[in-house]
């Protein structure tokens, strides 16, 4: 009687459990479009939550309004400097063109410096070479290589448009967050409560928010004040390309990548064109601001934090180096809520030990 009671409730539990795999696989399935976007809209609620409390302080405490009103200047915000860029990589392909139809594209001589450049100097220094005694004879001789590099830009450029329709979305979720950040946050509560104990939820909550803020201003914020700089002094040069230059120097400084690696070459290019005094200032300011990561991640990256920056930035570039920009904030928050329960069980351990070895003594 008892193993057959055993077996039909076994048989039970087994039908339940695989209904509810079933249940959350296709839950799963269904959602798995919307994760990022959702994951990002997270991640931009909890970095601008305090800007948007003070926001919605001036109109009153109006939180629908307030959300509309940020959704509506954020996307502005990231579909101007978009426009701006775009534009003007489509007035120098249409420029180049155009002079290149007409026979009137002419490339400067390169710096003997070049060629002295580490890894790809010579090679650098012969193209450009070429290209400027006899540009038509240079593209056709590398014309295989010039239409892949042409391939991978449209492929850069669509993956760009699409990035950003992604970011509307997200910014969109982000205003539906900030604008019920309280229940948000008793549910965050509820979840971390759940995974570790009902006095610990709030604290690993906060922490988790207090990380995703850390590295939005410590790792994006740096990385796009160094572009936007990096931009304004390109801009001022009359840099072809300035825009996509400024793009790429945005994705390597937030993969921790110095951004002088681009600013090297624009620099050459700036020598071989422009006067010597304009050239050297230009160094210098895209020397500053190569460098400023250098002051400028101290003062925001861990700030207000007991975790220590290291492990924060360690878990940054981890998380980046798995699974792309994303992995900024899930490497540091899991890497920091490691570090948390880490240094809380030693913690633990050390106490017990002595309270041990007072109760015997």
């Amino acid at each position: 009687m008892e193993s057959h009671q055993f077996t039909k409730n076994t048989i039970e539990a087994t039908i339940r459990l695989s209904l509810v795999a079933v249940v959350i696989y296709f839950c799963a399935k269904i959602l798995s479009p919307f994760v990022m976007p959702v994951l990002w809209g997270a991640i931009i609620a909890v970095a601008i939550y305090p800007m948007f409390t003070r926001f919605k302080k001036v109109l009153g405490g109006k939180a629908k309004l307030a959300a509309s009103l940020y959704a509506i200047i954020a996307i502005s915000a990231l579909i101007t400097p978009t426009a701006m860029i775009s534009n003007s990589l489509i007035d120098t392909s249409v420029a180049l063109n155009e002079q290149y139809q007409s026979g009137a594209l002419k490339i400067p001589p390169p710096s003997k410096n070049v060629a002295e450049w580490p890894l790809i100097g010579e090679k650098a220094y012969a193209f450009w070479n070429g290209a400027s005694k006899n540009l038509e004879n240079t593209l056709n001789a590398h014309l295989p290589q010039m239409k892949s590099l042409a391939g991978g830009a449209f492929s850069a450029i669509a993956g760009v448009g699409g990035t950003v329709l992604q970011f509307v979305l997200s910014i969109i979720i982000s205003a539906v967050f900030v604008a019920s950040a309280e229940s948000a946050y008793a549910v965050l509560i509820k979840v971390f409560s759940r995974l570790t104990d009902s006095k610990t939820g709030k604290e690993y909550t906060d922490l988790a928010r207090d990380t995703i803020r850390s590295v939005a201003q410590g790792v994006l914020g740096v990385a796009l004040i160094q572009a936007t700089l990096a931009a304004l002094g390109m801009y001022i040069m009359d840099v072809p390309a300035w825009g996509l230059w400024s793009l790429v120097i945005l994705v390597m400084a937030i993969a921790q990548l110095p951004p002088i690696l681009v600013l090297g070459f624009v620099i050459s290019y700036v020598f071989s064109v422009a006067d010597t005094t304009p050239a050297v200032i230009f160094m210098i300011y895209s020397l500053v601001v190569s460098a400023s990561d250098g002051f400028l991640k101290p003062i925001f990256l861990g700030r207000g934090m007991e975790t220590p920056m290291l492990v924060i930035l360690l878990g940054a570039i981890g998380g980046m180096m798995m699974s792309g920009i994303i992995g900024l904030f899930v490497g540091a928050i899991i890497l920091a809520l490691g570090y948390e329960l880490f240094m809380k069980w030693l913690n633990t351990s050390t106490e017990e030990l002595v309270k041990n070895e007072n109760s015997n003594d």
